[in-house]
């Protein structure tokens, strides 16, 4: 299904305009649908609604980490580990985070739901779907969305995450992926070689 849009008025300093918005799907505290909202009012009144994303393995077990373009509205700047956004009214955790992927990073991949978790550290509550994906190393990501992205051993991770400016979901993201995986006897994973690390502040 494709993202439901709806149109609406923007203040843009002196100016209004016309912007597309998201229409999500208002939730509850058991993740129980209320019914559809735009993604702005959600964020304004701190209504509970639902994002999906995908972390993303290459065929070697490495993790994929990029960098958001300094243009995005939500944290400019900072590392990601989940590659996702907002689920549009009528879809699931894993067809958003499949579109996601497909829009950010012009992959199509198989996504696997993992769990949701209810998220209060990014700039308005929601519940947070954390899936997973196998994707191919060659990924073509969206100049307007991400502006560096690289591959990492799972043993490099605690370092960068203490080096470099994550968003603030992110060491939540890989703490509670793990600690399922270790719970499902996927076992932790080891430092694959291969891929060289990016210095401490890439380009």
């Amino acid at each position: 299904m494709g993202v439901v849009r709806s149109r609406g008025l923007l203040s843009v300093g002196p100016a209004r305009v016309w912007a597309v918005d998201e229409v999500v799907e208002r939730v509850d505290a058991q993740d129980r649908v209320l019914g559809p909202v735009s993604r702005r009012e959600a964020v304004r009144e701190g209504w509970l609604h639902r994002v999906a994303v995908a972390v993303c393995h290459d065929p070697r077990g490495r993790i994929l980490v990029h960098r958001r373009a300094s243009e995005v509205p939500r944290f400019p700047g900072h590392y990601e580990v989940g590659v996702g956004g907002a689920v549009a009214a009528g879809e699931s955790y894993e067809q958003a985070a499949a579109r996601e992927l497909a829009e950010e990073l012009g992959v199509s991949a198989a996504v696997r739901f993992r769990f949701t978790f209810l998220n209060r550290s990014g700039l308005s509550p929601h519940w947070l779907g954390v899936c997973d994906a196998v994707v191919p190393r060659a990924v073509t990501p969206d100049p307007q969305e991400v502006a560096w992205h690289g591959w990492l051993n799972e043993s490099d991770l605690p370092r960068v995450l203490r080096e470099w400016t994550f968003t603030p979901d992110s060491p939540e993201i890989l703490g509670r992926y793990f600690a399922g995986r270790r719970s499902s006897g996927a076992g932790a994973g080891r430092g694959l070689r291969g891929g060289r690390l990016p210095p401490s502040r890439p380009w």
